[in-house]
């Protein structure tokens, strides 16, 4: 199984990269459409999905997780289907940090590499995401995804 590489090319960036056994077609759809994201953006968690997949559509995702609600939300900024978006990204228990993130996605050998620039407002948020335990829960939930895409292939 692959794991997200990480990197953090500057003092507020993050990137995120993982490869996935599926066309980038499917792979995109799976980042961008309710009921995909359903099955393994909350890793393997309940997940309520609201999405407006247009520029200037908004987006909300709600894990339930050790009997709690997570809330996430943003609005997508640019979409390029099915080679990138952009949407913000926001905790909803944090609000105002929030975060702009590109999503890219290449294919080779119908292999899938899915790479995540995260650009914060500052280093301290920036600090604060890569020590909250978010590289697991990526792991996590790519993780699923690789279940998911098993299943639908």
């Amino acid at each position: 199984m692959s794991t997200i590489t990480v990197s953090t090319p500057s003092p507020t960036e993050l990137v995120l990269s993982r490869t996935f056994a599926a066309p980038k077609a499917l792979v995109f759809a799976t980042h961008t459409e309710a009921e995909h994201l359903r099955h393994w953006w909350g890793r393997g968690n309940p997940l309520d999905v609201t999405i407006d997949f247009r520029v200037g559509g908004a987006w909300r995702f709600v894990e339930t997780a050790d009997g709690k609600e997570h809330a996430f939300r943003g609005e997508f900024r640019e979409i390029s289907a099915p080679d990138t978006f952009t949407w913000t990204f926001e905790y909803e228990p944090m609000a105002g940090h929030v975060l702009v993130e590109t999503f890219v996605f290449t294919e080779e050998d119908g292999r899938t590499t899915v790479t995540a620039s995260s650009t914060f407002a500052s280093q301290q948020d920036r600090d604060g995401m890569l020590q909250s335990g978010m590289e697991t829960g990526a792991n996590q939930s790519y993780a699923a995804l690789d279940t998911y895409l098993t299943k639908i292939s």
